[in-house]
C-alpha cells in the first residue's frame, strides 16, 4: 500500500510539474513571439510622436498617454469602492440573505460580456450624462467592469486573516476601524494588490467597451489646463489603436503596439508588488 501510494504520488507530481511547464512555456512563447515581431518597430520617434497625415508621422504617444489616463482614473474610482465594499461585506454586514444576494450579483457582474458594458457606458455615461466619447466615459465604464475583481479578491484576502488578530486588537481596547486600518488591511495587502493587478490587466487589455465609450482619438494633451480637458476628449487607448491597425492590415505596427502593451503591464505589475512590499515593511515596523 505504501509503495502504491508512493508511485501514485510520483506520477501526480510529474503531471503537476508537466502542467506547470506547459503553462510557463505557452506564456513565454507568446511574449517571445510578440517581442520578436514587434521590437523592430519600436524607436524613439514611434514612441514620442502621434500619427499625422499632414506631418507624415506615425506614432503612439497619444495612445500611451490615453491608456495611462484611463488606468489611473479607473483605479482611483474603483479601488476605494471595491476595497470598501469588501470591508463592509466581510467585517460589518451580518451573514444572511442580503450578503448572499450582493455576492451573487457581484459574481454575475464579472461574467457580463464587455461589449454590453460598452453599450451601457455609451448610453448612460456618454449620452444621458453628456460626457460623450471621453476618458471619463471610458473610466466609469471600466470601473463597473473591474469592481468585482477588486471586491472579491479583497474579500477573500480579508477572510484569510486569522480571527485571533481581530479578537486580540478588540480585546486591548482598539476600535473596529482602527483594527481594520492597522491590522486587517496590511495583513490582506497581497490579496488587495492581486485584485488591483488583475484590474489593471483588464483595463489595459480591453478594447470593445472602450471603443464605444472612450473613442479612438490619439492626440496628446496640451500643457496647463489641457491636461484636465483631456478627461472630456476622445481618447483611444493602445488596444484600440492596435485593433485599428490590424483592421487596416498594418500588422507590423500592431505587433509594435503589442510590445508596448506588454511592457506597460509588466511595469505596472512590478510597481504594484514593490509598493505592496514597502507598505508591508512599514506596517511591521
Amino acid at each position: 500500500m505504501v509503495k502504491r501510494r508512493s508511485v501514485s504520488d510520483i506520477i501526480l507530481m510529474i503531471l503537476i510539474h508537466l502542467a506547470t511547464a506547459v503553462s510557463v512555456f505557452i506564456l513565454l512563447g507568446i511574449i517571445g513571439y510578440v517581442f520578436y515581431k514587434g521590437l523592430g518597430q519600436l524607436n524613439w520617434k514611434f514612441l514620442t510622436t502621434v500619427s499625422s497625415v499632414l506631418k507624415g508621422t506615425v506614432g503612439i504617444a497619444g495612445n500611451i498617454v490615453n491608456t495611462l489616463y484611463i488606468v489611473l482614473t479607473t483605479l482611483l474610482v474603483a479601488t476605494p469602492i471595491g476595497v470598501g465594499s469588501a470591508i463592509y461585506l466581510n467585517e460589518y454586514a451580518r451573514p444572511g440573505r442580503l450578503v448572499s444576494i450582493i455576492e451573487f450579483t457581484t459574481e454575475v457582474l464579472s461574467g457580463i460580456p464587455s461589449i454590453i458594458f460598452g453599450l451601457f457606458g455609451m448610453v448612460f455615461f456618454g449620452e444621458v450624462l453628456g460626457l460623450g466619447y471621453s476618458v471619463l466615459t471610458g473610466s466609469f465604464t471600466m470601473t463597473l467592469m473591474v469592481l468585482p475583481l477588486i471586491t472579491r479578491n479583497t474579500q477573500e484576502a480579508l477572510k484569510t486573516v486569522p480571527d485571533s488578530y481581530r479578537s486580540g486588537a478588540l480585546g486591548v481596547g482598539a476600535t473596529k476601524w482602527y483594527m481594520i486600518r492597522t491590522i486587517l488591511l496590511p495583513s490582506a495587502m497581497p490579496g488587495v494588490v492581486t485584485g488591483v493587478i488583475l484590474a489593471v490587466g483588464r483595463i489595459v487589455g480591453e478594447s470593445a467597451a472602450l471603443l464605444f465609450t472612450a473613442g479612438s482619438g490619439g492626440t496628446l494633451p496640451k500643457a496647463g489646463m489641457g491636461l484636465l480637458r483631456k478627461f472630456t476628449q476622445s481618447s483611444g487607448t493602445l488596444t484600440i489603436e492596435m485593433y485599428l491597425q490590424m483592421s487596416n492590415g498594418k500588422y507590423d505596427m500592431a505587433f509594435g503596439i503589442a510590445c508596448v502593451l506588454l511592457i506597460i503591464v509588466l511595469g505596472i505589475n512590478f510597481l504594484m508588488k514593490f509598493l505592496a512590499q514597502k507598505l508591508d515593511v512599514t506596517q511591521k515596523r
